[in-house]
């Protein structure tokens, strides 16, 4: 193609705006916005601000004493991804975790992740954490 000529307009039908012209990572990171943890844990999983330690606005640790009243209760279901071989793209565990939630939520479960200590890496724009990155 020469300098003169247009560049052709990508078509694809069935996919959505975003997948034809994708944004970098940290795009979507910085784009997202983050809601409090005691707000998402008193709409998604009916647990009050009083049954949790947070930590600082963004996670916190739900306290014994309020597990323990769940015992009568049936046992979820839990989902342990636990090894992965990354795609080209450095898609892993942590992006197939939140990506597993995102789906089960999606179709009305109620599901919840936790993740013990992601890559952090470009995907979430920052760096160091398990992967060496730092």
């Amino acid at each position: 193609m020469s300098a003169s000529q247009p560049a052709k307009k990508v078509s694809a039908p069935g996919l959505a705006p975003q997948h034809l012209n994708p944004k970098p990572d940290i795009e979507i990171a910085d784009a997202a916005k983050k809601r409090p943890i005691l707000e998402i844990a008193r709409e998604k999983l009916g647990i009050a601000a009083e049954n949790l330690e947070p930590y600082g606005h963004y996670k916190a640790k739900v306290s014994l004493d309020y597990i323990k009243t769940l015992k009568d209760r049936p046992n979820g279901k839990l989902i342990l991804v636990s090894a992965i071989t990354p795609t080209p793209a450095g898609e892993g565990k942590t992006t197939t975790t939140v990506g597993l939630t995102d789906a089960l939520n999606r179709i009305g479960k109620k599901a919840m992740l936790c993740i013990r200590e992601p890559s952090l890496g470009p995907c979430f724009g920052v760096k160091g954490g398990a992967a060496g990155g730092g």
